[in-house]
């Protein structure tokens, strides 16, 4: 506002000629009226854009010096038309330019020169309405996507442990069986050989059961191991928060170890999380190919801000488990703007899954 009414004071005393009509007191009063009013332009653009309309065709019909008052009345109708819609701003713009016409002596000059700078405000005022109102989709497709990611994560471990829990019921039911039977054998045979038997078959049973549970508690400290089968659905749930995918999958046989796939799963995964909550992206670049005893996994995006991306804990997380398997990592802005993603995994892993 202050550096509205310095244009129209610097612009006024540098104009003023001496057929001018005196600025004191009307003139000023109108100036500084129209100005001061788009203070309050935000919670209240109707009310502030009568007053502008208002000071503006009052001050220039009775001579006073040239001004551009005209600016207040135009911030005013690009307010309106961004919070209020494009009718109204229209029926506004319209109806000043009858106003001004009429009070004009040459109408038709006069509405060619004023419609063009009424209509102006309008355009850029309804454009800037349909940004926000896209910005605001966008998050909230965003938010809605991280709540049903974090919703199927949740429902997916509950189904784990789920599962987890009737393989141990399984597995120590019948074991536990087993050898409850084979022990009360043991004790109440009076032949030697028949209680051998009878303990071998416990000693049997009972590492059969700690292997099975070793093999139920391993799945503990991982539930959920997705292979790369599992990437279609990832890529829907990628597509459902606004993405689109761009995807090259070239990963003839044989077929990857365990490790390695869930390695790459979890890289795409985190990848493309990033991108949806800190990029500006609307677009990502998935490569994943197989280029001697290596993969190949690429993921890139064209976004904008990466910072939220360098400090979270999702590339320490992609980069230990690169390491773990003996693989290369990185992850870096690219030079023409977005983030890049990049491992290459190791083939040839041993049963533990290490190179």
């Amino acid at each position: 506002m202050a550096g509205v009414i310095v244009l129209n004071v610097v612009t006024v005393l540098t104009t003023t000629t001496g057929d001018d009509r005196p600025l004191m007191p009307l003139g000023w009063a109108l100036l500084i009226a129209s100005s001061a009013a788009l203070l309050a332009r935000h919670r209240f653009p109707v009310a502030v854009l009568i007053v502008t309309a208002a000071t503006t065709l009052t001050y220039y019909p009775l001579g006073f010096p040239d001004a551009p008052i005209v600016l207040n009345l135009v911030i005013a109708l690009y307010t309106v038309a961004r919070v209020r819609g494009v009718l109204l701003s229209v029926v506004t713009a319209g109806l000043l330019a009858v106003a001004a016409s009429a009070a004009a002596e040459e109408p038709f000059q006069v509405a060619i020169g004023v419609v063009p700078v009424l209509l102006l405000p309008v355009v850029l005022g309804e454009l800037a309405r349909i940004r926000a109102r896209q910005t605001a989709q966008a998050e909230e497709r965003a938010r809605l996507a991280e709540v049903n990611l974090e919703s199927e994560a949740l429902r997916r471990a509950a189904e784990e442990r789920l599962r987890i829990a009737r393989e141990l019921h399984d597995v120590l039911a019948h074991q536990v069986s087993l050898i409850n039977v084979q022990a009360g054998a043991a004790l109440h045979t009076r032949e030697p050989d028949s209680a051998f038997e009878a303990l071998r078959t416990i000693r049997t049973a009972s590492g059969d059961a700690l292997r099975e549970i070793r093999s139920v508690l391993g799945m503990l400290r991982d539930p959920m191991q997705p292979d790369l089968a599992a990437l279609p659905e990832l890529f829907t749930h990628a597509e459902t928060a606004g993405l689109t995918l761009r995807v090259k999958v070239d990963l003839p046989p044989p077929a990857l170890p365990p490790a390695v796939q869930l390695t790459a799963y979890r890289i795409v995964q985190e990848a493309l999380t990033n991108v949806v909550r800190h990029s500006s992206a609307a677009a990502a670049d998935i490569d994943l190919h197989r280029t001697g005893t290596s993969v190949e996994v690429s993921v890139e995006d064209s976004g904008g801000t990466v910072q939220g991306i360098q400090d979270g804990n999702g590339i320490r997380g992609m980069a230990e488990r690169v390491a773990a398997i003996g693989g290369e990592f990185r992850a870096e802005p690219r030079p023409g703007g977005g983030f890049r993603v990049h491992a290459r995994l190791p083939v040839a892993l041993d049963g533990n899954g290490t190179p």
